[in-house]
């Protein structure tokens, strides 16, 4: 697995021990090629790696996985090495073992918690593909380029290894975990402990539900999906409706196809995009016992998911509609300042499920106030809306707009 080889070396405040994890690299693996992910140092991380004779690429703070992401793009082709910037051992076993994901698993243990996130991520490895992990949090690995093909880009954040080895196995590749003398800086069970340990456990949870590539190439998930949870003191009609389209969302996630637009939808009949076409308006109809109604909810959801095209962009609207309609948009209004944070950081994204509820839900909570000829104006208007989505970009739109432009900025990392 040696040929054509890059070593990724992911980093965050790592000064005082990257140069060494470099330069140890370097004299194991002189024919490979070591880039350090510096993944928005403060100190003199980068410095240090380049002095060491690293490919330094400077990012901003985003996450273990998404800086690894971003180093695999930069890579030639071959097989790929992972490792901590804080490591201290030989690697060179994990490249001498016939397989195509190569785990390296620590002989002894150091510092550490009480082992929960440890023990949640192998349950949730055995649950989605069937293999027993032993050190399923391990980021020293080596993969083949069919691994490296069936696993990147990567679930953001500490989740990256815990989904990598669900991917290899799902591809049906060879997983093996090897038995290394290696040793790293362990986080004590003090505060900064447990902060890391928490939003470690939140990373792999939420790497090992849907996940979907957004505009950039990062992997993300799809978080629209918990949104319904949000309303549970809207009215039960509107709970129901919002949930049953959140759904249909989520299959359009899941199991959409290349077709893009109605006109492309219409002419391939069968698809998850007719499915909204179809399912959505029925269930807005049920709701609103109303034709103008249903053509409400359909057209709003539709909008909203074309809005969903950069991080923050759709709740951004929907915050701003929230906060004029009030009433049953406020419960979901606290949920979507939840999920706020994560959307523009793009940590996750909402997905077609997340995107089509926040519109049913302003639809809904717009039916008593928006009424008679109101009402017409409304459908006429998010029809015309449809129809110039169809035709142009909203996105460049907005980004042509000076005052929207700043608006749709705000709060984004990127």
């Amino acid at each position: 697995m040696t040929e054509g080889l890059t070593i990724l070396v992911p980093a965050r405040n790592e000064g005082e021990r990257i140069e060494a994890t470099v330069r140890a690299l370097r004299a194991r693996f002189p024919e490979g090629e070591i880039i350090v992910a510096d993944d928005g140092s403060r100190d003199g991380t980068a410095e240090a790696a380049d002095a060491a004779g690293a490919l330094v690429l400077r990012l901003p703070p985003e996450g273990k996985g998404q800086a690894l992401s971003v180093a695999e793009r930069v890579a030639l082709s071959g097989s790929l090495l992972l490792c901590d910037a804080d490591l201290t051992g030989d690697l060179r076993p994990l490249l001498e073992t016939r397989a195509d994901l190569v785990v390296a698993r620590f002989r002894e243990r150091q510092g550490g918690g009480f082992g929960v996130v440890k023990g949640l991520a192998r349950v949730l490895i055995r649950l989605r593909s069937g293999y027993a992990a032993a050190e399923p949090l391990s980021g020293q690995r080596a993969l083949s380029p069919a691994a490296r093909a069936a696993c990147f880009p990567l679930a953001p954040g500490f989740g990256c290894e815990v989904r990598m080895t669900i991917d290899a196995v799902r591809a049906g590749l060879r997983v093996v975990e090897v038995e290394l003398p290696l040793t790293h800086r362990a986080t004590g069970r003090d505060l900064p402990g447990f902060r890391h340990r928490f939003r470690q456990l939140l990373d792999v949870l939420l790497a090992c539900g849907p996940l979907a590539v957004n505009y950039r190439g990062m992997r993300l998930p799809l978080v629209g999906i918990l949104l319904p949870l949000a309303g549970l003191a809207a009215p039960r009609g509107t709970r129901r409706a919002v949930a049953g389209i959140a759904l249909i969302g989520l299959a359009d996630d899941l199991w959409s196809g290349s077709e893009r637009g109605f006109r492309q939808h219409l002419r391939a009949r069968r698809t998850t995009g007719m499915l909204k076409l179809v399912g959505i308006p029925a269930i807005g109809l049920l709701a609103t016992r109303s034709l103008s109604g249903a053509a409400l909810v359909g057209l709003t959801a539709n909008a909203l998911n074309q809005l969903d095209t950069r991080p923050g962009r759709a709740l951004k609207g929907f915050g701003l509609a929230a906060a004029a309609l009030r009433g049953s948009t406020l419960p979901y209004a606290a949920g979507a300042v939840v999920l706020a944070p994560y959307d523009l950081r793009e940590m996750a994204m909402l997905g077609d499920a997340g995107s089509n509820a926040l519109g049913a839900v302003l639809a809904l909570g717009s039916v008593d106030r928006i009424t008679g000829r109101g009402r017409l104006i409304a459908v006429g208007g998010l029809a015309g809306l449809t129809i110039l989505g169809e035709t142009r970009s909203l996105g460049a739109l907005i980004e042509r707009s000076p005052l929207l432009s700043r608006i749709d900025s705000l709060g984004r990392s990127v």
